[in-house]
């Protein structure tokens, strides 16, 4: 039996493990190396003991340095090399997501290209041996996570199927993140709910729009990072690392 996909812990609900996923030369992705997450900052103690049990070895967060500021990764309890490494700036405002399902095709694609030199340093940070198991993690885990584990996933091999199939999988907590959201903002809590159809939807098609149109502008995903940094030696030791 293979590990468990999903990992249950009390302080985040959409904690997954990238492993066990068909890529390049008919190798697989590695368990138990490369992670996807939502917020991490409400770790309780069991799940700290969690992370330490994993040897988790890095968090790359790609939340803004005011989301940062509010709240991070226990690094006090549980010692890790963390990269805060923002994707985007700002978040988009409640009426951006009033634009309907198709506002994630050009959202995800924007945060690609003018994100590109941060995802190519996190493309690089992952590729190192030394830094795994590693933690690529965002508020929802759905939308910045959700556009470096595509170009990661890509790079590695995998079809843009399994991806899109990956990154639909934060569909099943998003009810649980969306409690925790509006717990936590009372004051926004209308605000909040008459967008939440789109605001937590994770829609297959929406991540592999964006690959598509990496390779319409780039020629291909490798092309894409060459051009941001991340160039065939990033991808080589991307493929030694996290394939087998």
């Amino acid at each position: 039996m293979p590990p468990a996909r999903r990992i249950a812990l009390e302080g985040a609900v959409n904690f997954r493990d990238l492993g066990g996923y068909p890529g390049a030369d008919g190798r697989t992705t590695r368990w138990r190396a490369l992670f996807r997450a939502d917020d991490l900052s409400s770790l309780t103690r069991p799940d700290r003991a969690a992370m330490r049990t994993m040897g988790i070895a890095t968090v790359i967060d790609l939340r803004s340095a005011a989301e940062v500021e509010r709240d991070r990764f226990p690094v006090h309890d549980v010692p890790v090399a963390f990269h805060n490494l923002p994707l985007v700036a700002t978040l988009p405002a409640f009426e951006e997501f009033r634009r309907g399902p198709g506002f994630f095709t050009a959202h995800y694609l924007e945060i690609a290209e003018q994100a590109g030199v941060q995802i190519a340093r996190a493309l690089a940070i992952v590729s190192d041996p030394d830094s795994q198991p590693v933690i690529v993690h965002c508020a929802a885990g759905k939308d910045r996570t959700g556009v470096l584990v595509a170009v990661i996933l890509a790079l590695l091999g995998v079809s843009d199927d399994i991806i899109a199939e990956d990154y639909a999988l934060s569909a099943e907590a998003m009810d649980a993140l969306l409690q925790r959201i509006v717990d936590r903002l009372p004051e926004q809590r209308e605000d909040i709910t008459q967008v939440a159809d789109v605001m937590f939807a994770a829609v297959p098609e929406a991540i592999a729009a964006l690959l598509a149109a990496l390779r319409r502008r780039h020629g291909s995903v490798e092309a894409y990072a060459a051009a941001h940094g991340a160039g065939p030696e990033v991808v080589a030791a991307l493929r030694a690392s996290l394939l087998e």
